[in-house]
């Protein structure tokens, strides 16, 4: 039986909701804050959501990607009074099934409602029949990772082409590999090209190739990549790099995969999976006219979003096993240990370089260990010690200037207990300038009081995933 989640604050609509879907035979759950349904959904797993946008607790636009984090999310309706068109385009643009205005009629509810879950059927039958990934370096057991494994098992299904993009380092060309692998193509070739080096010049001779005597040195024919990866792969690594005067003729191959090359008289077909990737935000560069639009929605037919380091500290031992248990096989040396403070050191970093950095501390960490069977978390490399160190070290700072403050305020409150509230400065601030110290202070007492436990800090905070770090970038706080 279909399960329903309402997220509403007006009583009277979760109430005629539980009477509609009551009618349906669905069940149905309701809840008037955002705390409160996040709640429900680690509790059990629910098919729907109708969320509100204004929520005591929050703009419910701001949890659809916290919400997408859960083990198999549920299909997400909007569900509103404040019909805002930026708001319909931001919703839309996260993933959501619908979204509807209020006062919406049963009929329009009840049709969408037996869309979705009659989507939502066809996907589970679907994702019952697409076989699993295989592939022994993709690791990982987060909900976030596990979502892309996913999404790259459907990919390997298809012939579609994929644009995978993430910050660096967090394995775009592993990820390629991997659906290339997987896929039908995988007896072909898997053919990279870097497109940050692509330049008009050498374009066409490097994509498409040339004949025995197109131009000076040209002594013999030679095979474009495009012709290499015929019934193979192709990748554009850092196609968010390709120069704007390459892309209109590119695109035109694109649609056709028909090529000339240079100094030739005949055209020829290439028929290859095209898969993409960057670190840049392609859909900015689109509106600020540095990428082509429809280059842009010929490249993403299927979108993976490979998510940062710092968002799947879950993940940080099995990596690190991985890692040093390759490692350690690579140098022929007995597989090394961990201390029992290694890992919770490596959680206290943010890791700006990613899985790569990560790989590549762990190595360090191996060589500077010798033939100690331990890794310590003094075998890190010096720099990433640093840092957590002065994180630690500002975070002790303030939880001394906290407690002196709450200390004085607690000896004056009898005092004052009567006196209005009032702030002394030797200048008044700006309010901004006000806003922001007590933004950053709030933020510092957060994580003096959970530490890097980046679930307790959204509960308590109402903060969503994606603000909680924005805010953390703004004031240069690492966790």
């Amino acid at each position: 039986m279909p399960n329903i989640l309402i997220i509403d604050d007006d009583v009277n609509i979760c109430e005629t909701f539980e009477s509609l879907l009551s009618r349906l035979q669905y069940d149905c759950s309701t809840a008037q804050t955002i705390a409160q349904g996040f709640s429900l959904l680690r509790e059990q797993e629910f098919d729907v959501l109708f969320l509100d946008v204004r929520l005591p607790d929050g703009n419910g636009l701001d949890y659809l990607s916290d919400i997408g984090h859960f083990d198999n999310p549920p299909e997400v309706i909007i569900l509103t009074g404040d019909g805002d068109p930026a708001g319909a385009e931001t919703a839309i643009q996260r993933g959501v099934w619908d979204y509807l205005v209020k006062p919406a009629s049963i009929k329009d509810i009840t049709q969408t409602l037996k869309r979705v879950l009659k989507y939502r059927q066809e996907k589970r039958d679907k994702s019952r029949d697409t076989k699993p990934l295989a592939s022994a370096h993709m690791v990982g057991t987060s909900s976030i990772i596990q979502n892309c494994f996913s999404l790259m098992a459907q990919a390997a299904s298809t012939d579609a082409n994929v644009l995978i993009t993430g910050e660096t380092g967090t394995g775009k060309e592993l990820t390629a590999r991997t659906i290339h692998t997987n896929s039908k193509r995988s007896k072909g070739d898997f053919v990279v090209v870097d497109c940050a080096a692509l330049t008009e010049t050498l374009l066409e001779s490097t994509l498409f190739g040339h004949k025995k005597g197109a131009f000076t040195g040209a002594q013999t024919d030679k095979d474009g990549l495009v012709k290499l990866a015929d019934n193979g792969t192709l990748f554009l690594d850092e196609v968010g790099e390709m120069p704007l005067t390459i892309q209109k003729s590119f695109l035109r191959f694109l649609q056709e995969r028909v090529f000339r090359p240079v100094g030739g008289t005949v055209e020829e077909k290439s028929d290859f999976r095209l898969i993409s990737a960057t670190n840049r935000n392609l859909q900015q560069m689109v509106e600020q006219g540095e990428f082509r639009r429809d280059l842009f929605f010929r490249l993403k037919t299927v979108h993976i979003e490979l998510p940062a380091l710092r968002l799947r500290n879950d993940d940080l031992e099995q990596l690190s096993q991985y890692r040093i248990e390759k490692l350690c096989k690579q140098y022929g040396m007995p597989t090394k240990h961990f201390s029992a403070d290694f890992f919770p050191t490596l959680a206290k970093y943010d890791w700006p370089g990613n899985v790569r950095e990560l790989f590549n501390a762990l190595e360090q960490a191996l060589v500077a260990a010798g033939s100690e069977s331990v890794l310590y978390a003094r075998h890190l490399p010096a720099d990433i010690r640093i840092k957590i160190a002065q994180a630690n070290l500002v975070r002790g700072l303030e939880n001394q200037t906290t407690a002196e403050t709450q200390s004085s305020v607690s000896e004056k409150s009898d005092q004052q207990s009567a006196a209005p509230f009032s702030f002394s400065f030797d200048a008044l601030p700006t309010l901004r300038q006000f806003k922001s110290d007590m933004e950053k202070k709030y933020l510092l007492q957060l994580i003096a009081q959970h530490g890097s436990n980046i679930q307790e800090i959204l509960e308590t905070s109402g903060l969503s995933r994606s603000h909680l770090y924005a805010l953390l970038k703004k004031y240069n706080i690492s966790l």
